[in-house]
């Protein structure tokens, strides 16, 4: 397909499938329901464009809730500050990147930022958050020579049947799906103990139980990241 099609193609479907928007500190996202409220899935970086085009492409045969950020950049905006989204389900992730990433904005302005943050944060995550028999998978690219290597100091248990290969990895937070899903062809790490409050959804997740995966390739390699997606609904049942 031309890259011309396929990108109306992603626009139409998306167009169609949404089924409305939510936002957290004023961070916008797009809501795909198409049944099976157990199965979710996540976009969370606007930058990382080939997880978000195997979310989209997965949508339209594979049911479940897709939260997908809306926008093309990294960092998105709360008040007048910028932070990192995938650190801002806990205060004390939200507060050290709102700190990182805000070094000349004076103290009200991140204060307002942070209120922001905490006025919707509980709200924002009973949406998004998987019931507690289901399961979160979020879809991340990584570029800057970021790879499994850099998390296995912090992990519980480490699966590499594809050394050659360390972009693409999978991070589960629960045991048993780790089993499951080691028993396949793709690099896997467990991360079931929170060593440090990033603010991240997988941090969130092994603090509160629930059942969570990451899914990361290099940018550009769809059918790689497809193929992992593919696989671990399969593994999931």
């Amino acid at each position: 397909m031309a890259a011309t099609s396929w990108v109306s193609s992603r626009r139409a479907f998306l167009l169609s499938a949404v089924s409305k928007r939510i936002d957290m500190g004023g961070i916008p996202f797009d809501v795909i329901r198409n049944g099976n409220p157990k199965r979710h899935y996540l976009h969370i970086h606007g930058n990382e464009s080939t997880a978000r085009q195997v979310l989209l492409q997965h949508a339209k045969t594979h049911k479940g809730e897709y939260f997908l950020v809306i926008g093309s950049k990294r960092l998105v905006t709360v008040g007048e500050c910028s932070i990192d989204p995938n650190r801002m389900f806990t205060v004390e992730g939200a507060r050290k990147s709102l700190e990182r990433y805000n070094s000349n904005k004076s103290s009200v302005h991140l204060a307002a930022a942070m209120a922001l943050l905490d006025r919707d944060r509980s709200r924002f995550l009973r949406l998004v958050a998987p019931p507690k028999d289901g399961v979160m998978i979020a879809m991340h690219n990584n570029s800057d020579g970021y790879s499994i290597a850099d998390e296995v100091p912090i992990s519980d248990r480490v699966s590499m049947p594809d050394k050659d290969h360390p972009h693409e990895f999978m991070l589960a937070t629960n045991e048993a799906d780790f089993e499951a899903a080691s028993k396949g062809p793709f690099n896997i790490v467990l991360q079931n103990t929170v060593r440090d409050d990033d603010g991240s959804f997988s941090v969130l997740s092994a603090s509160r139980g629930l059942r969570y995966f990451n899914i990361e390739a290099a940018n550009g390699n769809f059918s790689k990241q497809q193929e992992m997606l593919s696989f671990l609904d399969g593994v999931l049942g």
